[in-house]
């Protein structure tokens, strides 16, 4: 099973046997490690995989979505 955890201020994690990253033009880029990590925040030097730059770039997510609640509240 292939499991994407989204890092509240960081990047996308992949965690699976065969994780296979392609980009827009079909290129494949071999990740270096697994768990797999995906830049989010467009500062790794290493696009697309996450060099740790956001913690120096002040790179901040997106607002929560309104529609799901913040966890550990079920909303009911």
């Amino acid at each position: 099973m292939t499991t994407v955890r989204f890092r509240r201020n960081g990047p996308y994690v992949i965690e699976g046997d065969d994780v296979r990253v392609v980009d827009w033009d079909g290129v494949e880029h071999t990740p270096s490690r697994n768990p797999v990590a995906l830049c989010r925040c467009g500062a790794s030097a290493t696009k697309p995989f996450c060099d740790g730059s956001h913690s120096k770039s002040g790179f901040a997510p997106d607002p929560p979505n309104p529609h799901h609640p913040p966890r550990g509240e079920s909303g009911r």
